[in-house]
């Protein structure tokens, strides 16, 4: 299968990526630049890695998504939930650490691009970077949601692609460790929210990564 990896220079995006390389023909990695407050660190993260793995990548640029009203990533005026805010073992406040970050159907518009490009470039297959771990937070991480969009896309391309990830039966800590077998460099990801200096190790997707550093040793 030849595949297109929606790559924003994360964790589980780069290990989709390090695994559609192993398992199908990985032809393109696509990263979008909406206008997130990380946007600059996770094209630099992308680009490294696809020059790593010598894959084509294209960055797409978004910038109607601030248009979209307020959150935590596109608005600097709003705050990203970090430190005691933040509860990744509480289904509660995870909840409400969500919707502080939530972009109107982000995931809707970028797997429909994908499948725009997929299309047009004979691929069968997309491939997002979804974990197990957020879906019951992030409902467009969910299995069902994938699902879904693969029907979808068997009505709006002519060649049926298929929405295809290779960890979204898995948490964190686990693609972590699929993430070592592959040989992913951890270090040079951007895992989140913000774009300093380093990793701010407060948000909730930081804390999420520096969990499963710790759980894998």
């Amino acid at each position: 299968m030849k595949t297109l990896v929606l790559l924003s220079g994360g964790l589980d995006s780069a290990v989709n990526l390090y695994k559609a390389a192993q398992e199908s023909q990985l032809t393109l990695a696509l990263t979008f630049d909406y206008g997130q407050r990380a946007a600059s660190k996770e094209v630099a993260a992308a680009q490294f890695l696809t020059q790593e793995l010598q894959i084509p990548h294209k960055i797409i640029s978004l910038p109607w998504f601030k248009e979209f009203g307020k959150s935590g990533l596109l608005d600097s005026s709003c705050e990203v939930p970090q430190g005691g805010a933040v509860l990744i073992d509480d289904h509660e406040r995870s909840l409400k650490t969500a919707s502080a970050v939530w972009v109107p159907n982000r995931n809707g518009i970028f797997l429909n691009i994908a499948a725009g490009f997929a299309e047009a470039l004979g691929i069968e297959g997309v491939v997002p970077g979804f974990n197990l771990e957020e879906a019951s937070t992030f409902p467009d991480n969910s299995e069902d949601y994938l699902k879904s969009l693969t029907h979808s896309f068997s009505f709006s391309t002519s060649n049926k692609v298929q929405v295809v990830c290779y960890t979204t039966h898995l948490n964190k800590i686990e693609i972590m460790k699929m993430g070592r077998t592959l040989g992913v460099p951890f270090e040079r990801l951007w895992p989140c929210y913000l774009a300093g200096d380093h990793w701010c190790g407060h948000c909730e997707s930081c804390l999420r990564f520096q969990r499963a550093q710790i759980y894998c040793g």
